[in-house]
């Protein structure tokens, strides 16, 4: 009988066999998540490299609680051997007074570079970025940078790319670790320069940055100042996890909820309630406009009860419309598919699909009035006018959820908040109520004088 990864695991850990060479790391990490209990015997009896490399793939909360209960010989090794990106970012989510215990572990030049890298903004480039990477400068040859390559690479996280600096430690080009390999050794580096370069700012919003990263087709960027100087590199790795970080947070606001702090599974259970409670709140706000836009039109509805069998399709129309089209847009600006300055064009686009979906489903609820009425006399003598009325309603019905829909997230964007929060269950929620309204008033147009 096959014996699983885990298995294997535990019995290296009941036999006191310290030997995890078998195992990759993100199978360690992955048992380490589901068995917390585990997790310092494991970490304490692996080498330094290899306790770096699996405590960044353990949960936040579990690598938090291993800090503060591993022995100090143990923390100040994973400190120490800690990339500076990947310092930054676990040093970031504890408390000021643990960062100052921890930063003592660390060598003098260490500690100062790593409290520069705190005092960024928390969401900037600049708490991503690593300071270490190999500087040339371009009178070098290619054999200089190869020589440094082999001096210094084992020390640095990513030795990709070189970077040509200046007298002043001005960024002049990035070469590719590809372009050294094929070049003649005698080459110098500025005759392989082309000073066309592409950076980030050290301030920049790290959600921002993704898109430099995906438009460019990059693993590596450097980072420079507001005087071009180059202050560190940032990886596609750290890209990848703000990536996974924004996308959950999106998708969790478009949800109707906030967005959760630690993995669902580590949330305290009056954390989720604290967190999809104020939304339902709102929402529950909202849909009771629906029951006051109903008792305005209560003498309409009176009159002609049969249109209330249709209040459920119209409302739910809009609202599957408008969740589409803000889901669409709010996906295209986490892209950086578009901007504010976009905006006429996707109004035009959205005009023209919400007549397009509108007619389809006018039509179709038209049809099935007529041929249902053939069958049954539940709609009257006035069936037609009724099916005009649905079909009617429903073309501008859709029309309002897709405009609702594609400008909410833009404006909401322009204004500086989170276009997410414009999720599908408040544009639902807003089409719902102003869909009874243009209900009733095509219905109190078409239906006067009959049913009205």
């Amino acid at each position: 009988m096959e014996i699983s990864k885990e298995e294997l695991i535990l019995d290296v850990l009941k036999h006191e066999k310290p030997y995890f060479s078998d195992f990759r790391t993100t199978e360690l990490a992955d048992f380490l998540n589901d068995y917390p209990e585990y997790s310092q015997k494991v970490i304490e009896n692996l080498e330094p490299h290899r306790a770096v490399k699996t405590l960044k793939f353990l949960d936040l909360k579990l690598q938090k609680k291993l800090i503060h209960t591993l022995p100090s010989n143990k923390v100040a090794e994973l400190i120490q051997n800690m990339h500076f990106d990947d310092r930054t970012a676990l040093l970031s989510e504890l408390t000021s007074e643990s960062v100052k215990k921890l930063v003592l572990f660390l060598p003098h030049e260490d500690r100062l570079e790593t409290l520069a890298l705190l005092g960024y903004p928390e969401d900037s480039v600049g708490r991503l970025m690593n300071p270490d990477y190999i500087e040339v400068k371009d009178h070098f040859t290619v054999q200089d940078a190869l020589n440094k390559i082999r001096k210094l690479g084992r020390t640095i996280e990513n030795i990709n790319f070189i970077y040509i600096i200046d007298d002043h430690e001005k960024l002049i080009d990035d070469i590719n670790l590809k372009e050294l390999l094929i070049a003649a050794p005698d080459t110098r580096l500025s005759e392989l320069s082309d000073k066309k370069y592409i950076a980030l700012h050290v301030t920049d919003d790290q959600e921002n940055a993704t898109s430099v990263f995906r438009k460019n087709n990059r693993a590596v960027l450097p980072v420079i100042d507001d005087d071009g100087i180059l202050l560190g590199i940032v990886t596609i790795d750290d890209m990848l996890r703000v990536q996974s970080e924004e996308d959950t947070e999106d998708i969790q606001k478009m949800g109707g909820t906030e967005a959760l702090d630690e993995p669902y599974m580590n949330t305290a259970f009056f954390e989720l309630i604290k967190k999809r409670a104020p939304w339902l709140i709102i929402l529950f706000i909202g849909e009771m406009l629906t029951a006051s836009a109903m008792a305005f039109f209560e003498d309409e509805i009176a009159k002609a009860v049969i249109l209330v069998l249709f209040i459920p399709l119209i409302i739910s129309s809009g609202g599957n419309s408008g969740s589409q089209a803000s889901t669409l847009i709010i996906r295209a600006m986490a892209l950086g598919e578009i901007n504010f300055e976009d905006w006429w064009r996707v109004m035009k686009r959205e005009i023209l699909s919400g007549l397009v979906l509108g007619s389809i489903l006018g039509i179709i609820g038209f049809l099935r009035i007529i041929i249902w009425s053939s069958i049954s006399p539940i709609y009257g003598e006035h069936y037609i006018l009724v099916g005009l009325t649905v079909g009617i309603t429903l073309l501008f019905i859709v029309l309002w959820g897709t405009l609702c829909g594609s400008m909410l997230p833009i404006i909401l964007k322009k204004l500086g908040f989170d276009p997410a929060t414009s999720s599908a269950p408040f544009v639902a929620t807003l089409v719902d109520v102003t869909g009874l309204v243009i209900y009733f008033v095509v219905a109190s147009l078409l239906l006067r004088g009959t049913l009205l």
